[in-house]
C-alpha cells in the first residue's frame, strides 16, 4: 500500500504514459514495469488514470514480440478485477486486436509464440471473467472457434492448454456461447485431452468445461461421438473402491456427468442401442453396487433411458423392477434421500406405458413404494404420488386396493394441505382424484369421504391448471352417481354449488371444464339440501346462454342440463 501510495505521488505514471512510444528502445521495458506495478490491486485504477491504457492498446499493433508480450501482461494485469480497467480496454478497442493476433499467431509452435499465444489468453480471461457483457462480446467476436483451434495445434502445451480450458470455462456459462462451441470439434480436442490426462487437477479442469458444455444437446451427442463415455465408465472401475478424496470426488463427476449426457434424446438413444449397449450394461451393473454415489447415478440413468415407450417395455421385460426394488428396500431404514427419489423417478417412468402396469404390479411395485409413506421428505412424496398415479392408470383392481388402504388415503388428505410444497400438495390431489376415476368404487368413496378428502376434491376443481380441474370434476361426477348421501354434507361445507356456478359463469372456463360442470349438476340434483342450492343460485341463467356455445359438445350438455333444471324446478 505505501510503495502504491509513493508510486501515484511521484507522478511516474503519467510520464510512463509518454514512454510508450512504438519506435522507444525502451517501451518493452517501460510495458514490463507497468505489468509489475499493476500486479498490486491499489495501482490498477491509478494506471487507468493516468491514460495508460490508450498508448498500450496502439502498442498491441507493434510487429516486436517481446512489446507484443509485455502490453499483454501489463493490460491483462490492469484488468484484473478491475472494472475501470475493463471498461478502458473496452473504450480503447483492445480485446479485437488481440483475437486477431491469436488468429494469425494460432498455427506457430514455436515456444517464444506460444508464450505470447498463453499471454494473450490470459489477458482475454481477466478481460472478461463474470462479466456477461464482456464475455458476449468476445463471443460475437468469434474467440471461441479460435481458442478451440488453439487448444487442438498446442495441446502439448501445459500452460496454454490450461489457459484455454480456463478460457472455455467462464464462456460456457454463457447460453449464447453453447451454438458456437457446437459447431466447432471441442467435444473431439476434449476428449483427446482428457484422455491423456493422469493428474486429477488437470482432469478436474477438463471436467469443469464438459459440465456446462453437456448441458446443450447437440454437444452431449458430440461428446458421446468423441468417446467420452469409454473414458468415464474407466474412470468410475478405477475409483469405485478408493476412499481417497479426490477419488470418490471424481467419481461422483465422472458418474453425474454420465447422467448428464443421457438426458438428450439422441445421446441417450445411442448408448441405449436396444439395450443390448455395453453402456448401459455397465450402469446396470451400478444399481446393485455398495456405493452410494453409484447407486444413485445408477438409478438417474435408468430414469432418463426409461424416456420413451420402447425403452421402457424392453426394460421391464428384462428385469429393471426387480433391481429398483431390491435398492429401495436397501434404504427404507437408512433414508438415503437422493436414492429413494432417484429410484422412485425411474419407476414412475417405466410405468407409464399401458404394458408396463399390470407387470409392475404383479411385481409388487406399489407395496415396495408404500413403505415410504412416512417419508417427510418432500423431493420422495412428490415420487412415492406420481408413481402410484401412474401405476393405477385404468387399473380398476389396483386403484380399487389402493384407495380402500386407509393409511394411504389418510396421508393423501394431510399432503393435500401441504401447502409450502406445491408440487406434493398438488399430486396429493392428483392421486385422490385417480383411486375415485379408475376404481369407480363405491368403498373408494367411502373411504375418501371417512378421511376428509372430498372438500379437497372441490378445491381442487378450482385448480389453475384445466387438466386438474377436469380430473376433479369428473371424480366429483362419480361420487354424486355413486354415493352422493355419504358425501353429501362434505359438498355442501365445501361450497361445490357455489364453485359450479362460477366455473359456468366464468367466459375462461375451458370447454371441458364447462361440460363436466355441468354433468356435475344433473347429478347433484337427486340430493335435496344440494338441489335447492342450485335453484337459489338461478343456474338456468347461466346454462341457457351455453346452448349457444360454440363447442357442440358443450350445447348439447347445456341443452339436457337445461331440460333438468326445468323439469326438477
Amino acid at each position: 500500500m505505501e510503495t502504491s501510495e509513493k508510486i501515484q505521488g511521484s507522478g511516474i505514471l503519467q510520464l510512463f504514459a509518454s514512454l510508450l512510444i512504438p519506435q522507444s528502445s525502451c517501451t518493452a521495458k517501460v510495458a514490463n514495469i507497468i505489468a509489475e506495478v499493476a500486479k498490486n490491486e491499489f495501482m490498477r485504477i491509478p494506471c487507468v488514470d493516468a491514460g495508460l491504457i490508450s498508448p498500450l492498446v496502439q502498442l498491441l499493433n507493434s510487429k516486436d514480440q517481446e512489446v507484443l508480450l509485455q502490453t499483454g501482461r501489463a493490460l491483462g494485469n490492469i484488468c484484473y478485477d478491475s472494472h475501470e480497467g475493463r471498461s478502458a480496454v473496452d473504450q480503447a478497442g483492445g480485446a479485437q486486436i488481440v483475437i486477431d493476433h491469436l488468429r494469425s499467431l494460432c498455427s506457430i509452435t514455436d515456444p517464444a509464440n506460444e508464450k505470447l499465444l498463453t499471454v494473450f489468453c490470459g489477458m482475454l480471461m481477466n478481460y472478461s471473467n463474470e462479466n456477461d457483457s464482456l464475455q458476449a462480446q468476445l463471443i460475437n467476436m468469434g474467440v471461441i472457434p479460435t481458442l478451440v483451434k488453439l487448444l487442438g495445434i498446442h495441446c502439448q502445451n501445459a500452460a496454454l492448454t490450461e489457459m484455454c480450458l480456463v478460457a472455455f470455462g467462464n464462456l460456457a456459462e454463457l447460453e449464447s456461447s453453447k451454438e458456437q462451441f457446437a459447431s466447432t470439434n471441442i467435444a473431439e480436442e476434449l476428449v483427446k485431452l482428457f484422455k491423456k490426462q493422469i493428474e486429477h487437477d488437470k482432469r478436474e479442469m477438463i471436467f469443469e468445461v464438459l459440465a456446462p458444455l453437456a448441458e446443450n444437446d447437440a454437444i452431449k451427442l458430440q461428446l458421446v461421438e468423441a468417446g467420452l463415455v469409454e473414458c468415464l465408465l474407466e474412470i468410475v472401475q478405477e475409483k469405485v473402491d478408493s476412499e481417497k478424496e479426490d477419488d470418490i470426488a471424481e467419481l461422483k463427476t465422472a458418474s453425474d456427468l454420465m447422467v448428464l449426457l443421457l438426458l438428450g434424446d439422441e445421446s441417450m438413444q445411442k448408448l441405449f442401442e436396444g439395450g443390448k449397449g455395453n453402456v448401459f450394461q455397465r450402469v446396470l451393473s451400478w444399481i446393485p453396487s455398495n456405493n452410494h454415489q453409484l447407486q444413485l447415478a445408477g438409478a438417474l440413468a435408468i430414469a432418463n433411458f426409461a424416456r420413451n415407450d420402447g425403452n421402457c417395455i424392453h426394460m421391464v421385460d428384462n428385469g429393471i423392477v426387480e433391481k429398483l426394488m431390491d435398492l429401495l428396500d436397501r434404504h427404507v431404514e437408512d433414508g438415503n434421500v437422493t436414492v429413494q427419489h432417484a429410484a422412485l423417478s425411474a419407476l414412475r417412468n417405466l410405468a407409464i406405458p399401458v404394458v408396463n402396469k399390470a407387470k409392475m404390479l404383479s411385481a409388487g411395485v406399489t407395496e415396495a413404494v408404500l413403505k415410504f409413506l412416512k417419508s417427510e421428505m418432500p423431493p420422495v412424496q412428490f415420487k412415492l404420488l406420481g408413481t402410484l398415479r401412474m401405476l393405477i392408470d385404468a387399473q380398476a383392481e389396483a386403484a380399487e386396493q389402493l384407495g380402500k388402504n386407509v393409511k394411504l388415503v389418510e396421508r393423501l388428505v394431510e399432503w393435500c394441505e401441504a401447502k409450502d410444497h406445491a408440487g406434493v400438495m398438488g399430486e396429493s390431489n392428483r392421486l385422490l382424484s385417480a383411486l375415485i376415476r379408475h376404481s369407480k368404487s363405491k368403498d373408494v368413496i367411502k373411504t375418501i369421504v371417512q378421511s376428509g378428502g372430498i372438500k379437497h376434491l372441490v378445491t381442487m376443481a378450482t385448480s389453475e391448471h384445466v387438466i386438474m380441474q377436469n380430473e376433479a370434476l369428473v371424480a366429483l361426477a362419480l361420487i354424486a352417481a355413486l354415493e352422493l348421501g355419504t358425501a353429501e354434507k362434505d359438498l355442501e361445507s365445501a361450497k361445490l354449488v357455489q364453485i359450479l356456478h362460477r366455473l359456468l359463469a366464468d367466459e375462461r372456463s375451458a370447454p371441458e371444464i364447462k361440460y363436466n360442470s355441468m354433468v356435475l349438476i344433473c347429478a347433484l340434483m337427486g340430493s335435496e339440501s344440494l338441489h335447492k342450492e342450485v335453484q337459489d343460485l338461478a343456474f338456468l341463467d347461466v346454462v341457457s346462454k351455453l346452448r349457444s356455445h360454440e363447442n357442440k359438445s358443450v350445447a348439447q350438455q347445456a341443452s339436457l342440463t337445461e331440460q333438468r333444471l326445468t323439469v326438477e324446478s
